[in-house]
């Protein structure tokens, strides 16, 4: 009888060892992909537009079950790369106005909608106000949209603006894995970087089919540049330079904080590639996130960051002077000594003049889906860009939103600011320069929403989700 036992408990323990259970993730994860690409390539392409989307959320839910860790890495995966499947199944089977593919990453969140709900009664005791109060203006706009706009664009706003405050939340509230999940996002945007920016100088260099008919059939050829090889703004995997920007500003970032053998090809892609995405309001907060580091790290870490600055310089600075590399980046560059010509400035002054002050006066808000539109005709799904993440909180959630919104992320700015975490923890530094970064990149950008949002969201949640874990171990 005791031999029995004591195989059956061997049996368990052997059922649910670390590399078993590594192994099953991984099984999962390549079965998910050699679906993808079966459907891709065997000429059901099309399927995809609802077989990708419900798969992601099965592997999402497995994973989130079983693997926490690598629930997190998938996430961020599925936000980089879902974009430019969506480009390769619309240029193989014709465009799709409804992007119904493009909810696979949304649905992938909203897995973290049981964290919430599971630590809801006592979220605040545990220090999760902000993401409470985020939730509260998010609902609070819902409601309003629900009676004021279109039901499909009130479901399209309200995924846009729920899912970084949610994830956030799930991180923050996982803090005693704060080690492994910090690991697990460097490991991720270190690939990340890679990845995109490899693709992105692709992109630049050769403009692929598919990427052209996108941006014809998008109609960004006004903002993203032309169809041509050499004259299109890049945005790599992602579906827009802005997004594209963002996400490469927290990657390079976290650059400061990795170690190993591809820090320094990522760097030479990723910074080339982020120089021709051409995205300056990212420029400027990669410039102020690298200041925010460089000033809270101890002297010994500086010297350390200098050097990686030096060596990425070198690695950089030679593959910018290449023409017609150089006239991209030399040109927009030249815009800032000289903005009062400058299109885009000029565009989103007149934007403010028009509209600060009505956005103000407007106590009730608009509710969520107030930018979107559906074409009735075409079924396409169209937004209307207000270049401004103020004016977007205020028209869209008005006072009554946007006071517990923006006063959980105010509340989120003051508590990172005062962690001495980052003395000896530069993952900490760098979550929370990106994460203050993208908040006042907010005056220019409505970078509360979808993936720009999950930078945000998610790495001010870090940097909490640290500081509670040294706290615990009382360091």
């Amino acid at each position: 009888m005791i031999s029995k036992q004591i195989l059956f408990n061997s049996f368990l323990q052997k059922e649910f060892s670390p590399e078993q259970r590594a192994a099953e993730a991984w099984i999962v994860i390549s079965g998910f992909l050699l679906l993808t690409a079966t459907c891709y390539f065997s000429g059901a392409a099309s399927l995809l537009r609802l077989v990708f989307p419900a798969t992601s959320l099965i592997v999402a839910i497995f994973l989130y079950l079983r693997h926490p860790i690598l629930y997190i890495g998938f996430t961020w995966w599925i936000w980089f790369l879902t974009p430019l499947l969506a480009r390769l199944v619309d240029y193989r089977v014709g465009w799709d106005p409804t992007r119904q593919i493009l909810l696979a990453p949304y649905l992938v969140v909203f897995v973290t909608l049981a964290t919430l709900f599971k630590h809801l009664p006592t979220a605040i005791k545990q220090g999760g106000t902000p993401f409470i109060l985020g939730c509260i203006g998010v609902l609070y706009g819902c409601l309003l949209g629900l009676i004021y706009n279109q039901p499909i664009s009130v479901i399209r706003g309200f995924l846009d603006w729920l899912s970084p405050i949610i994830f956030a939340f799930h991180l923050f509230m996982n803090w005693r894995d704060y080690p492994n999940y910090r690991q697990n996002i460097q490991r991720v945007f270190l690939l990340g970087v890679l990845v995109m920016g490899a693709y992105g100088i692709y992109q630049f260099v050769v403009a692929p089919e598919w990427d052209r008919y996108w941006l014809m059939e998008s109609e960004m050829f006004t903002s993203a540049g032309n169809p041509l090889p050499f004259e299109m703004r890049v945005w790599s995997t992602m579906h827009s330079p802005g997004p594209f920007g963002t996400v490469m500003q927290a990657g390079l970032l976290l650059l400061f904080t990795s170690t190993g053998a591809l820090i320094f090809p990522a760097s030479a892609v990723g910074y080339l590639s982020f120089l021709l995405a051409q995205v300056r309001s990212n420029w400027g907060g990669w410039l102020l996130g690298m200041m925010m580091i460089f000033g809270s790290v101890k002297p010994k870490i500086q010297i350390r960051l200098l050097t990686i600055i030096l060596v990425m310089s070198l690695c950089v600075l030679p593959l910018v002077n290449i023409e017609p590399i150089s006239d991209v980046v030399t040109t927009r560059f030249e815009t800032f000594t000289n903005l009062e010509k400058d299109t885009s400035y000029r565009d989103r002054s007149a934007n403010y003049s028009r509209n600060f002050t009505l956005a103000l006066s407007t106590p009730l808000g608009n509710g969520l889906g107030n930018v979107w539109k559906v074409d009735e005709k075409t079924g396409r799904i169209e937004v209307f860009v207000l270049d401004s993440g103020i004016l977007d909180i205020f028209f869209t959630l008005g006072w009554f939103g946007a006071i517990p919104y923006v006063g959980g992320l105010i509340l989120m700015m003051i508590s990172v600011s005062k962690y001495t975490e980052s003395r000896f923890d530069s993952f900490v530094s760098a979550a929370r320069a990106i994460g203050i970064s993208c908040f006042f990149q907010l005056i220019i950008s409505s970078g509360m929403l979808s993936i720009a949002g999950m930078v945000m969201w998610g790495f001010l949640a870090m940097a909490m989700a640290a500081h509670k874990y040294y706290r615990h171990q009382g360091i």
